[in-house]
């Protein structure tokens, strides 16, 4: 089963959704590992980070938030900002852009395609603040599936970067 925009309710987020982005987060970090995925995030759940409670705070109150909700209950999350993050290396955009800073769903609903549908609204949240670069950039190792699912969803490959030794790839996707 795949949803649509019609399934699910989103709305926008704020600081008393960060306990429910965090455990979204952490259930990703598990999920990722059973799988053999050790590389994107590590092994250590996002609530133990050093830091990563904080930026999910941030995300909450500093950035763009929205929710997911699937039945009444949070599905994923969506965090959009005006450019990238600081612990990427990448060059501003020379226009203005949105940023996809985080996009995570609940694994209890992994392959419903609420990535997709939370994605096709930070399209549409970007063409109504008149912006026309969208972007987002993920982690570009293993097979590259990261970096496929974002094609799949509209979004071009553009630069790839090293964070340490974490492989990233920049994708853009042009809003009209």
């Amino acid at each position: 089963m795949t949803l649509n925009a019609h399934d699910l309710r989103i709305r926008p987020g704020g600081p008393a959704d960060a306990p429910a982005v965090l455990g979204m987060l952490d259930s990703a970090v598990a999920w990722m590992n059973a799988r053999g995925n050790t590389g994107q995030w590590g092994t250590t759940p996002y609530s133990q980070k050093p830091g990563g409670p904080e930026r999910v705070r941030r995300y909450t109150t500093e950035n763009t938030s929205y929710i997911a909700e699937l039945d009444g209950a949070t599905a994923g999350a969506l965090v959009l900002d005006t450019g990238p993050g600081p612990q990427i290396p990448i060059a501003p955009a020379d226009v203005p852009e949105r940023y996809v800073r985080l996009l995570v769903s609940d694994r209890k609903h992994a392959g419903l395609g609420i990535g997709a549908v939370l994605l096709a609204h930070a399209a549409e949240e970007t063409r109504r603040a008149g912006v026309e670069l969208l972007r987002v950039d993920c982690w570009a190792g293993g097979g590259g599936e990261l970096v496929a699912y974002y094609v799949r969803n509209g979004f071009t490959a553009t630069e790839r970067f090293l964070s340490g030794v974490w492989p990233g790839q920049v994708l853009a996707r042009r809003i009209r």
